[in-house]
């Protein structure tokens, strides 16, 4: 078990749920014996992959795989320029590839790696997204039926580009600039138009649901303190990005004027970037995707800093999360005390029979399968049946617009 060395790194490409995944597999010269790891940046997935292909395989390969620590800072060290997305993410599939085969050199899932279950599963939320409130809210209500306590409400703005919803989006191409068609958001009619959306929601949905609202960093520090006063009324259980990686400085200002839960953190590759927001008790919940940060390796890191300043993880869990991302998601989740809440989307079928072992999902919680590693597979062979979809920047988001035709943030 000691001299177990990596044989070779590679991806896979696949996308069950018509979202580009990255998968990373650790091979070993131990005949049978394999890791999988997250490495989904799915806006810019081939950029990953031939990270992957062609520095971190040739590093890396003949290093012992219990080695776990060393060859996330060797590795990470060997760009000189780090704490980027891409080779953050190259980095991820690694590591939870390693504790995956830890875990099954162990025989125990990797949750009894990192100090065991505090709690048997993870309860998580939803988004109920709609055209207009009552199709959001309706939803919601679909999912409360479903046993969902715990439901990440958004509208569209009518005839605008709005977050988290079927808007019509213009796809973007290489025409794209500030006099070509637009998708259009204007932070102001937004945030006039957030509130209405809780307060019918509130009266038609009651009080016992815990409802979450994502801004997703679009709109200027000054409108988004005005939001969040607006929205204490309805008692979200967190208010999430309210503003951008660049504007962390008015965390101080929009704590100081609302007392609305706060969630953080899904953009940031950086520990300079949270840092200050955790140890000044600026937010509430850390919400960073794990593959972006490197991996398991410094994600449970965080979870434990994050634990002496009272702030709860809420780990990033969308559909462009790959069932590996969750799985190890999940795996923080049980053994961390500090655990808030888990993100999640439900898996398709496609994904359930290309990865198996997913989590299962029941009454609106996470449950593990006890399995050793992270208890989850791939089958490559079915993944392949699902190749990236065609798209003329593959996979790049769309510009969103001012009417001016200036760019919204992110």
């Amino acid at each position: 078990m000691n001299d177990v060395r990596i044989d070779k790194i590679r991806c896979i490409e696949t996308a069950p749920a018509g979202i580009r995944l990255v998968i990373v597999k650790v091979e070993t010269n131990q005949p049978g014996l394999y890791g999988l790891g997250c490495a989904t940046f799915t806006q810019r997935p081939k950029a990953v992959v031939e990270a992957v292909r062609h520095y971190l395989d040739p590093f890396l390969r003949r290093r012992n795989v219990s080695e776990i620590e060393d060859i996330f800072w060797s590795a990470n060290m060997s760009s000189y320029w780090r704490n980027g997305p891409v080779l953050n993410n190259a980095l991820s599939g690694v590591d939870m590839a390693l504790w995956d085969i830890k875990g099954k050199q162990a025989g125990m899932p990797v949750y009894e790696l990192l100090g065991g279950k505090c709690r048997m599963a993870a309860a998580t939320y939803v988004h109920a997204s709609g055209a207009a409130p009552e199709e959001a809210i309706g939803k919601a209500h679909a999912f409360m039926e479903q046993g969902f306590r715990h439901i990440r409400l958004q509208c569209a703005i009518p005839g605008q580009a709005t977050y988290g919803t079927k808007s019509d989006l213009q796809v973007a191409d290489s025409m794209d600039g500030p006099t070509s068609p637009q998708n259009v958001f204007e932070p102001s009619d937004y945030v006039r138009f957030a509130p209405q959306l809780f307060e019918q929601s509130r009266q038609e949905l009651g009080d016992e649901v815990e409802l979450l609202h994502d801004v997703h960093e679009r709109v200027p520090p000054p409108l988004a303190i005005e939001l969040a006063r607006a929205l204490e009324p309805y008692r979200l259980f967190f208010y999430e990005d309210p503003l951008p990686p660049e504007e962390i400085e008015w965390f101080q200002q929009l704590r100081q004027h609302s007392s609305i839960p706060i969630a953080m953190g899904e953009l940031f590759n950086n520990p300079l970037e949270f840092l200050p927001l955790v140890k000044d008790r600026l937010i509430d919940f850390i919400r960073l995707h794990l593959s972006q940060v490197g991996g398991l390796s410094p994600a449970k890191k965080i979870a434990a800093l994050c634990e002496f300043f009272g702030v709860l993880t809420a780990w990033h869990g969308p559909g462009d999360t790959s069932p590996i991302g969750h799985a190890a998601n999940l795996a923080l989740d049980l053994c961390c005390h500090n655990f808030g809440i888990q993100e999640f989307t439900p898996f398709n079928q496609a994904t359930l029979d290309v990865f198996p072992g997913c989590p299962e999902l029941r009454d609106g919680s996470l449950w593990p399968n006890g399995q050793p590693g992270l208890g989850i597979d791939l089958d490559e062979a079915l993944a392949a049946k699902f190749p990236y979809p065609d798209h003329p920047t593959n996979g790049a988001w769309p510009a969103i617009r001012r009417r001016d035709g200036s760019v919204v943030r992110p």
